[in-house]
């Protein structure tokens, strides 16, 4: 597995706009349609990467465990599909339900959007407050296929009560590691 880190997008940028098919429902939506009244996760992620699939059940509980709380979540898979077809839109819709995602899973047809966003791997997560205003970059929480840490979504859930409780924010955050974006040639 090769291992990637983010790139950590400066803290206090703005969430850059998109408009993406979202591969469940077969419609096109933008930032405003998905952003939470108290925060905004954005999260790069694909079908075939065994950084991702380590976490996708957290991620599904993260979505029905915050999304109640005013949390809007959004996964993107920017991933080339044509020499990647595990992560072509069909194979998206598909495992946004088998793995119960209550978050719409956007396809990034033109890589624009993680060019936009400065992303680096699958998965990197970034987190937005209610003014979509940047205050955590990084990754889940330490757990990585194979090291024996379980997966717990700590540094993600830690900084959305922050958030939500009106606390300030750990600013020391640990890049995610995971998959390089399959970037079209």
């Amino acid at each position: 597995m090769a291992r990637t880190e983010s790139t950590m997008l400066p803290l206090g940028t703005i969430a850059p706009e998109f408009n993406l098919l979202d591969t469940v429902s077969g419609k096109n939506l933008h930032l405003d349609q998905l952003k939470g009244s108290e925060a905004t996760v954005i999260m790069f992620i694909c079908n075939h990467c065994p950084f991702v699939k380590h976490i996708n059940p957290e991620l599904s509980r993260l979505g029905q465990d915050y999304e109640k709380k005013g949390v809007g979540f959004v996964a993107i898979s920017s991933n080339d599909a044509v020499n990647y077809p595990e992560d072509s839109p069909e194979k998206m819709k598909e495992n946004a339900i088998s793995q119960n995602f209550t978050f719409p899973y956007l396809y990034d047809e033109g890589q624009e959007v993680a060019k936009a966003y400065d992303a680096a791997c699958t998965p990197d997560f970034y987190v937005f407050d209610a003014n979509l205003k940047l205050v955590y970059r990084g990754q889940l929480d330490d757990s990585r296929p194979g090291n024996g840490i379980p997966v717990t979504g700590r540094d993600i859930r830690k900084t959305l009560t922050a958030l939500i409780d009106k606390k300030e924010i750990d600013l020391e955050q640990k890049p995610s590691i995971g998959c390089n974006i399959k970037w079209k040639k």
